[in-house]
């Protein structure tokens, strides 16, 4: 009878001891980060590293512009601590479909979710200053890639204080490596003479990229949500090329080449690459980082425009 009591009161203890060491376990403390697309995913993971759990909503190769969400992006949107998107009319143009998620799942501007492009200067299209006609593709200029690093550090730094120090550390080093590249390509592109400076380009999303490296863009159709490659723009963009020393064409990974083709055919010019904009490639290609795909475009250009 005293044997069986002694071996119960060593199962209880057992029992208790175990409760205590599961209680006692590290929990996973990591921030919820929710990001909209595989560009704001990239950055946001080069600062917050493995201090943060992250979801990134639009996948990689799919336009932001317009997107349906998924049940999944529902539950990580309502979980989330901290969430991320471009602004600029991309995902809040169109069906605004960012909108809807963040209302649906009770969340607030600036205090649960954040432009990462605030501060931005913003080119409009069609010339237009006015709402709804902003160009979202900021990204394609790295000094605004750099302002997008800052503003998502900031934000992690302040959901997180604990490791503030290592988000600043982390986008101390993203920067300067962006800089670099940055200041590599303007050099770079200084010495194309002035006659050969044009991106052309089945949609007007170079404009940013334009503005930063002082090469002029041009382009079959200005957004992909609202048109793409009549028989006028076709005609209009070949008369402007035929008219000017431009040595090659550009054609988007993320749109059909076969309006670019058409107008290589009637140009006589040679289509050099295919270049990123509104996605990074899969991971493993070249293009799968946000410094990746910049890299890629800039050498590119260079390139192409070199000939």
């Amino acid at each position: 009878m005293k044997l069986a009591f002694i071996m119960s009161l060593f199962s209880i203890l057992g029992l208790v001891s175990s409760i205590d060491v599961a209680d006692a376990a590290p929990k996973n403390d990591k921030i919820k980060v929710v990001v909209t697309n595989s560009i704001l995913a990239d950055i946001t993971k080069n600062i917050g590293q493995d201090k943060i759990d992250l979801h990134s909503i639009v996948p990689v190769g799919q336009d932001p512009h317009e997107y349906e969400v998924l049940p999944e992006d529902i539950t990580k949107t309502s979980q989330a601590d901290l969430i991320f998107y471009n602004g600029i009319n991309l995902e809040t143009g169109g069906n605004a479909w960012f909108t809807k998620l963040v209302k649906n799942a009770n969340k607030k501007a600036n205090k649960d979710y954040f432009a990462a492009s605030d501060g931005i200067e913003v080119i409009y299209l069609e010339g237009k200053n006015e709402q709804g006609k902003e160009d979202p593709h900021a990204w394609l200029n790295l000094e605004n890639g750099i302002i997008y690093a800052r503003n998502i550090a900031k934000q992690l730094g302040a959901k997180d204080p604990k490791n503030k120090a290592f988000y600043e550390k982390n986008l101390a080093n993203y920067t300067t490596k962006l800089a670099k590249l940055d200041q590599e390509a303007k050099r770079k592109f200084d010495a194309i003479p002035q006659e050969k400076k044009l991106i052309v380009t089945s949609e007007g999303c170079f404009k940013y990229f334009s503005k930063a490296y002082h090469i002029p863009s041009a382009y079959i159709w200005e957004i992909n949500t609202e048109e793409e490659g009549t028989p006028d723009q076709i005609k209009d963009l070949v008369l402007k090329l035929k008219s000017s020393k431009v040595p090659a064409l550009f054609v988007e990974s993320s749109v059909d080449d076969r309006p670019m083709k058409s107008i290589a055919q009637e140009t006589g010019l040679p289509i050099h690459a295919k270049i990123f904009t509104d996605s990074v490639a899969e991971p493993g290609q070249e293009g799968d980082s946000y410094y990746a795909m910049m890299k890629w475009n800039l050498d590119k250009i260079y390139e192409g425009l070199s000939k």
